[in-house]
């Protein structure tokens, strides 16, 4: 039995047509008649009835269909790993990220790293926000982060998202109702926000666009993430100013309204990874995020 039989039979289960299965697979329809009396000979059964009006499957054929899709998506997996090892796009890359903008970008990431490098294991680290993650990629305890800009030195990044700020405010407060809040509308209010040590960029925006409103926020609590962040401001404990993404976090009685007025900022998100860091794997993680993540157009985020 050869695996090009095998692909030869699901093309043309798939098509009950000899012609445009050999159309596919961009042979001739000879061959293929050839492959498939060959495997149907190797295994003893008929795999097809064939009428000069149509082609049905057998219950040999059927119970044959879907182990022969298996075995084809196995032998691929094996071509990809294979290849992969002989590139040395073999290892694990450990990825840091923290904050709704990483909850959104990641998935994409990762099902595709998945599927196109099954010889990479992306290891994922949350709860690590950009101060954290630039230390650990420093000292090489992650591989790629994800953060905002700007970077230290000896830390490559690319922008991978545009993230707008938004309020976070408990349903039925009085600022709920208008089309967008400003900073000197949140002066009275108390604030719910990610930890001052773990070097959440949100949190320093959040602070700096408080003192350009001329005063400083009351920190009513703390919060490790965003969703535990939104679950505060739910339960009335204080607003929250946080990135776009977080609107894709469903949570009853929590409405966004955008953050409006002069200097509000649009942060940019970023892939970042130590400068130098020469991991065949890590560079092929992130030849699949130039695709799956592109970088949006500089006006999206640049005063």
């Amino acid at each position: 039995m050869e695996l090009r039989h095998l692909t030869g039979f699901v093309a043309v289960a798939d098509e009950l047509h000899f012609g445009r299965a050999a159309a596919r697979l961009h042979i001739a329809q000879s061959p293929l008649s050839q492959q498939i009396k060959l495997l149907e000979r190797d295994l003893g059964v008929q795999l097809f009835e064939r009428t000069t009006r149509s082609v049905r499957l057998t219950p040999a054929g059927r119970a044959l269909l879907e182990p022969a899709r298996r075995l084809l998506a196995d032998a691929e997996t094996l071509r990809r790993t294979v290849r992969a090892a002989h590139l040395g796009e073999t290892g694990r890359v450990t990825v840091g990220f923290g904050g709704a903008s990483a909850y959104s970008a990641l998935p994409a990431l990762t099902r595709a790293v998945n599927s196109e490098l099954p010889g990479v294991e992306l290891v994922l680290e949350g709860q690590i926000f950009t101060g954290e993650a630039l230390a650990r990629l420093t000292d090489g305890t992650i591989d790629l982060g994800v953060a905002a800009l700007p970077v230290r030195r000896g830390i490559t990044a690319r922008v991978v998202r545009a993230e707008p700020l938004v309020c976070a405010l408990p349903e039925g407060h009085r600022l709920a109702e208008r089309a967008g809040v400003t900073f000197a509308d949140l002066a009275h209010e108390r604030f719910v926000t990610f930890p001052v040590a773990r070097g959440s960029a949100v949190r320093e925006a959040m602070v700096q666009g408080c003192h350009d409103a001329g005063f400083a926020p009351r920190i009513a609590q703390e919060a490790p993430d965003s969703y535990n962040l939104l679950a505060l401001v739910g339960a009335g404990v204080g607003v929250a100013v946080v990135v776009g993404s977080a609107r894709s976090i469903h949570l009853e009685h929590v409405v966004f309204r955008p953050l409006t007025g002069p200097g509000v900022p649009v942060l940019p998100i970023a892939l970042a990874w130590r400068t130098g860091n020469d991991s065949a794997a890590l560079a092929a993680v992130l030849g699949v995020a130039e695709r799956v993540l592109p970088t949006p157009p500089p006006s999206d985020y640049v005063p």
